[in-house]
């Protein structure tokens, strides 16, 4: 088991690493923008209110972050944790005039703050690259204040056959677009694989009950490609 979870961390920090310089350049290109659009939605359902505090997980370049910051008029406190340190100087680089933005470099099985700290905690595309993904969820209600929300963003499963269809012959281009623009398409090949096994929405939102949450919803967005999870801490 220990050995398998070593992997898959070598494994995600490779592939981010080799495609940290042109991440947000390959999330537009591989989603046509949309994604801009999914981490609107997730804000928008999220509704921060001024003066809170967000940890930001795996936050990759910052998205959601800077969004949460906009949204709470730069009044929110706000700590992103990514493990990849490379992906972290990016984020760090793009958005250092946001002042209130804390950078830590850690893994979400393992976050080091302490308990009951944070009124949100957020993940965007990244649950389905950890190694332990109930030990994320325990850490994620271990930071929350109690009544903090647990808001993740993540690709999903299509509802109607034939998007699922398109989608799934569309997936098997961006590993060559990868090899393109990242001058290698086995981070991308992995991304496709990661997607084909996650949970799809009903069993994912077990999953966050099963760890503690409460009030669990979700929400699709483009008939499932990805789904927004809501739960609560109480």
């Amino acid at each position: 088991m220990k050995n398998t979870i070593l992997d898959k961390n070598k494994l995600v920090n490779s592939v981010f690493s080799k495609v940290h310089k042109k991440y947000d350049f390959m999330n537009d290109i591989m989603s046509l923008g949309i994604h801009r659009i999914w981490k609107e939605k997730f804000i928008d359902w999220m509704n921060p209110q001024a003066n809170t505090k967000l940890i930001d997980v795996a936050s990759g370049t910052g998205d959601i972050a800077k969004l949460f910051s906009i949204k709470t008029n730069k009044t929110g406190q706000i700590t992103c944790i990514e493990p990849n340190e490379l992906m972290l100087q990016q984020g760090e680089k793009k958005l250092k005039k946001y002042e209130s933005i804390k950078w830590i470099n850690a893994s979400a099985e393992k976050i080091p703050v302490k308990d009951n700290s944070f009124d949100y905690y957020s993940i965007s595309y990244g649950i389905r690259n950890v190694s332990d993904i109930d030990a994320s969820l325990k850490e994620a209600f271990r930071v929350l204040k109690p009544g903090g929300r647990f808001m993740c963003l993540e690709f999903s499963k299509i509802d109607n056959e034939f998007l699922d269809y398109l989608y799934r012959q569309y997936s098997k281009t961006i590993p060559f677009i990868g090899k393109l623009i990242v001058g290698s398409d086995e981070p991308y090949k992995y991304l496709i694989e990661s997607i084909e096994k996650f949970y799809n929405q009903e069993q994912f939102a077990e999953l966050i009950v099963d760890n503690g949450f409460s009030n669990v919803e979700y929400r699709n967005v483009s008939n499932g490609i990805s789904s927004i999870h809501s739960g609560w801490k109480i």
